[in-house]
């Protein structure tokens, strides 16, 4: 097929058929230039998935009439800002000076007013991108953490209402902060509006989801499945008794995955993501993207019509909304997690490989692992940009690429039963304070939750009263904060982390959350954390209290460190091998051939490494940002426990 000559035609007769009157002259001139622009790889991708069903067309054209409503309802500021960035050169998710943080608004509010009234702080930490965890309307008890949307269009009424999300929106862009936001699109809540119709009978509403009348077809799914969580329940499956159906249900039972074998469901899920869109926020995340299309016989994860819907998703933003970008959340092989990093469908994407191998590195004091694993997986296309991460509001799971670990003579299997053993504190000698979580009683597999502090020992270091061992859990927390400060991307701190905050254990008492162990690193950041954390420790402060100050300014100078030098921001990331197993080491080079060399010991001891290392500058003199010390010429670094350096030439 001719897709050039096929799309251009059925664009003509698409808008030839349509009524776009309710669009203003200058916005209609807009809308057809965009379309004439991106519709022609809109096309192709809907056609690609939706091309062999009759009613493909219909469908198609009612998308673009969904775009042009999107659009239409676009607020003028925001169609500024979507002229502003798609002329700008310099991509903001590239620029030294984005720094950012991922919260929940009742932990850090309670509410959204009471959370805009906190923009002081956030301005004050440096920060720049601000990501909410899901605000929306979901069921009461137990909702995923929110990640159960029952309206996608209104917000949960105990956080606040959209007038207030909006004004929200506004002052953080005012105040120069990018607003992030979820969009849940492999799953709805079983309250949700499309999933009650459902539930009456409605076959259109039923088609937007995964519905079976026995176990035949369910069976022969489960058979390459794989079970999310084993200790909530098993299979992938649940039976609806109303309907007298078994519904898919990947994650948990109240979370009805939608059919994206139904072009009506990708149009009805883009008109709620274009509502998002218009609220002001620069990114949504996408929630789950690896489990959006289902095909029998594979694990259905990560399928070629997944990234083909995403890329077509990101076309409908191109035309409607272009100033938003997409950051995907997948939690999958390395391999596969950079299949979804392009211009053209995720310009952002989190770097679960680094977070768990800073971990594996802290674990093992040794980074062969990190160092061989980055250097096969850490480049990614030029105008994309990762999200680097050490802790947020999920589970860590070791999700690193059994591959390299054999190069490297390292069973996998085994490695990672050991860092399950070490983080949850059931192996000798760990200084960490974790809980398991999902656990599977088949296998004895599970992953890990806990709050940063505690995962890097400070939790029982306090509890210790032990000074020499809090010292050294605090150089810890500076040093995983120090790589994703300097890598290459975006820093995206989790609340309460930028000051140390250990493990909740209250979450254990409320039976909506009791079952699940991700709410022991959800911890509320209330007012009394945040007053007077920027002044001198007093007399008075506990000793908890002095080590939450000392953790905040050390991040705090990260960030202005971070922010002053443009070798932080667009710069190539080369991973460097060294004789040393213990230490990580990096080089930004600068498109005006500005250099920056970090070092880092993972180790309690002092290490040394050799001084060709220092070769990449030439014989050129470097200093290091954070201690001010200068290299005048090529020797041995020798670095303390868990320091790290910033060499800048």
């Amino acid at each position: 097929m001719n897709y050039a000559a096929s799309s251009e035609q059925c664009l003509s007769r698409i808008l030839a058929g349509l009524d776009l009157s309710f669009l203003s002259q200058r916005d209609l001139k807009l809308f057809t230039n965009r379309l004439n622009s991106h519709f022609h790889e809109l096309f192709t991708r809907y056609v690609d998935v939706y091309g062999h069903q009759f009613d493909c067309y219909y469908h198609l054209s009612q998308l673009v009439l969904s775009l042009a409503m999107g659009l239409k309802n676009r607020k003028a500021d925001l169609k500024r800002l979507d002229r502003a960035r798609s002329h700008d050169d310099k991509l903001w998710h590239q620029q030294e000076n984005q720094v950012g943080m991922a919260c929940y608004v009742d932990l850090m509010g309670p509410t959204l007013t009471e959370l805009q009234a906190k923009i002081p702080y956030f301005k004050s930490l440096g920060l720049t991108y601000l990501h909410l965890m899901p605000l929306y309307a979901s069921p009461e008890g137990d909702s995923d953490g929110g990640y159960a949307v029952s309206d996608y269009r209104k917000v949960n009424p105990v956080l606040g209402n959209m007038k207030e999300l909006e004004a929200l929106s506004k002052a953080l862009r005012d105040a120069g902060i990018n607003l992030v936001l979820d969009f849940v699109f492999n799953h709805t809540s079983d309250e949700h509006r499309w999933a009650k119709a459902a539930l009456t009978g409605d076959e259109n509403y039923q088609n937007y989801y995964y519905l079976f009348d026995d176990r035949t077809i369910p069976d022969q799914y489960e058979q390459s499945l794989r079970e999310i969580f084993p200790q909530v329940r098993r299979g992938s499956f649940t039976w609806n008794e109303t309907m007298q159906k078994w519904v898919w249900t990947t994650f948990n039972s109240f979370q009805w995955d939608l059919n994206y074998s139904n072009p009506a469901v990708f149009n009805a899920i883009t008109e709620e993501m274009l509502f998002l869109a218009n609220i002001g926020c620069a990114a949504l995340r996408l929630d789950a993207l690896a489990f959006i299309w289902k095909q029998m016989g594979t694990n259905c994860e990560n399928q070629p019509n997944a990234h083909k819907l995403i890329q077509a998703f990101n076309c409908c933003l191109q035309i409607t909304a272009p100033a938003v970008v997409f950051k995907s959340e997948a939690i999958v092989h390395p391999d596969e997690v950079l299949k979804y990093i392009r211009q053209d469908e995720c310009q952002l994407s989190y770097n679960p490989l680094l977070m768990a191998l800073i971990w594996n590195s802290l674990a093992t004091r040794k980074t062969r692992l990190l160092t061989s694993s980055m250097q096969k997986s850490f480049a990614i296309e030029q105008d994309c940009s990762w999200v680097n991460y050490v802790r947020c509001h999920d589970d860590i799971g070791w999700t690193f690429d059994d591959a390299v670990a054999h190069q490297l003579g390292i069973n996998p299997y085994d490695h990672r039963y050991f860092l399950n053993q070490f983080f949850t504190g059931r192996f000798e000698g760990s200084y960490a304070d974790g809980v398991p979580f999902a656990e599977n009683p088949s296998n004895g597999d599970c992953r890990v939750c806990g709050s940063l502090a505690s995962l890097c020992g400070l939790e029982g270091a306090l509890q210790a009263n032990d000074q020499q061992a809090i010292d050294t859990a605090m150089r810890r927390i500076m040093l995983v904060h120090g790589v994703i400060m300097s890598i290459g991307g975006i820093p995206l701190l989790y609340s309460g982390d930028e000051m140390g905050l250990l493990n909740d254990y209250s979450y254990r008492d409320d039976p909506a959350k009791a079952h699940d162990d991700r709410w022991v690193n959800r911890i509320a950041v209330t007012s009394a954390h945040i007053d007077d954390i920027e002044t001198a420790p007093a007399a008075t402060d506990s000793l908890e209290r002095k080590t939450q100050k000392a953790i905040f300014a050390g991040i705090k100078q990260l960030i202005n460190l971070r922010k002053e030098h443009a070798v932080f921001g667009q710069a190539r990331t080369h991973i460097l091998q060294t004789a040393n197993q213990h230490c990580f080491v990096y080089c930004r080079v600068a498109d005006d051939g500005q250099k920056l060399l970090v070092l880092c010991n993972f180790s309690e001891h002092p290490q040394t490494l050799q001084s060709n290392v220092l070769e990449v500058f030439d014989g050129e003199p470097a200093t290091d940002l954070l201690t001010n010390h200068r290299i005048e010429k090529a020797s041995d670094i020798h670095l303390a426990p868990y320091q790290q350096y910033w060499l800048l030439s």
